[in-house]
């Protein structure tokens, strides 16, 4: 049906079968932005957030995030993650955040590396919204994925 996986011949969703596909060490890099007022950035520069480690919590919620992507995303295989790093860059703009995500198993882990990127996003506004209720999470998107029959891609 239009060529897509994700369809059955009727029209209805589906988990693709990726049985047959072979396993390979595959891999996915996510990066995204959460923006800031000046003063949640000082307060995370200095260490002075109310709720305490901001960036550590949302470091900790990018790697839960990864972990619980198929109770998410419904259609996403749960498979076994062999490595989550999630880091976050303090800048004058707000917080960058980076996800790398890794597994040998028969299908991709973009979707993780997405999830972890969003979870610690909402982790990070949830512990300083006294500070700046008006946080953005921008720019969420996959900058490269390797592994499996496609290979290598990168953002240009």
């Amino acid at each position: 049906m239009n060529g897509l996986t994700h369809i059955d011949e009727s029209g209805a969703a589906r988990m693709v079968d990726v049985s047959a596909k072979d396993v390979s060490v595959r891999t996915a890099t996510a990066s995204g932005r959460v923006t800031l007022s000046p003063e949640a950035v000082a307060a995370l520069r200095v260490g002075d957030v109310p709720k305490g480690d901001a960036l550590g919590v949302a470091r900790i919620a990018g790697i839960m995030g990864a972990k619980r992507t198929p109770d998410l995303v419904p259609l996403c295989h749960p498979i076994a993650l062999h490595g989550v790093e999630v880091e976050l860059s303090v800048v004058d703009t707000g917080v960058e955040i980076t996800a790398r995500v890794r597994t040998a198993d028969r299908t991709g882990v973009e979707m993780e590396a997405l999830t972890s990127v969003t979870v610690a996003a909402l982790a990070l506004i949830d512990m300083v919204k006294a500070v700046d209720p008006a946080a953005v999470i921008g720019d969420v998107r996959v900058e490269e994925k390797t592994g499996g029959k496609t290979g290598v891609w990168t953002r240009d």
